[in-house]
């Protein structure tokens, strides 16, 4: 049975809604001001970065190696969030996978519609491997939209032959902009309340392109050869069947490929930590996995 915390935020996110659609400028400051809700954690030092010319953050917990990281990937339907809205999240993953992870701001649509985010995302990794970093001591991960930016980076890293990451950590990852699964409609979401929320993102990313093209959609990509990955969704999120038939379909590629449904829990509950204890105990699992791949 979920925590009396979850039911307390379902309440709240359900207070907020509204019956009127928000402008784009809206829902950014909506959603960073969501994210201010959960405050950075202790121990953990941020500094600013230039990624290869992308905007970036580290989040460095005291003590951990020097020459391992994850790169995080923020969700937001590739429309909203930034390194504010993730700064929490970003740096409780640090803390959990005792590495340092370097937060990516990349660009968003509409001002910036695809590839601008993938594009992005692979200056930021290609960027660590020239400051000597070696992939096998590096991991890739990211929340819902950052999610399947996550597996659209590592299928575009394999295709050009660049060295992959150790592991990847798709968290309540979009990974089909078709919006074709069987929960999209189904499932009652107190997060994305509503589809057309999910198709309204699509349009204003895809700008007009294919929805169906792996590069958007990586669940309709070749997934061979991807490396080890920790897959996390909740049974009460539109976006289940995304990552269920991640899963199947990763695993047909042969790829070690981990899914964790966890029950009744709501779309990237890991952003609700420290006051979910479910929050916090599926972030130390991303930590756990994080520390078991990279050594």
């Amino acid at each position: 049975m979920a925590s009396e915390e979850l039911r307390t935020i379902i309440g709240a996110l359900q207070a907020m809604q509204t019956d009127t659609e928000p402008s784009i400028e809206e829902l950014r400051t909506g959603y960073e001001a969501m994210g201010q809700m959960s405050p950075p954690p202790d121990g953990v030092t941020y500094e600013p970065a230039d990624a290869g010319g992308v905007p970036a953050e580290w989040a460095i917990p005291t003590g951990v190696p020097e020459g391992t990281a994850v790169v995080y990937l923020h969700g937001g339907g590739y429309v909203i969030g930034n390194l504010n809205t993730h700064r929490s999240l970003v740096g409780r993953i640090a803390q959990a996978s005792a590495r340092r992870v370097l937060a990516v701001d990349y660009r968003l649509a509409p001002e910036h519609p695809h590839p601008a985010a993938l594009d992005d995302a692979l200056v930021a990794y290609r960027w660590l491997l020239s400051q000597g970093y070696e992939a096998s001591k590096l991991a890739i991960a990211g929340d819902s939209a950052g999610g399947g930016l996550t597996l659209a980076t590592l299928l575009a890293l394999r295709d050009a032959g660049d060295p992959l990451p150790a592991a990847a950590v798709p968290i309540s990852p979009w990974t089909d902009l078709e919006m074709t699964g069987s929960t999209i409609e189904t499932v009652d979401d107190p997060l994305i309340t509503d589809a057309s929320f999910l198709k309204r993102m699509a349009d204003l990313y895809l700008d007009g392109q294919d929805a169906k093209q792996p590069a958007v959609s990586p669940l309709n990509g070749d997934l061979s050869g991807l490396p080890p990955m920790l897959i996390h969704v909740g049974t009460q999120e539109r976006l289940l069947d995304d990552s269920r038939r991640l899963a199947k379909r990763a695993k047909a590629a042969g790829v070690d490929a981990t899914l964790e449904e966890w029950d009744e829990m709501i779309h990237v509950w890991h952003a609700f930590a420290p006051m979910l204890p479910e929050a916090n105990e599926a972030i130390d699992k991303v930590g756990a996995f994080v520390r078991a791949k990279l050594g």
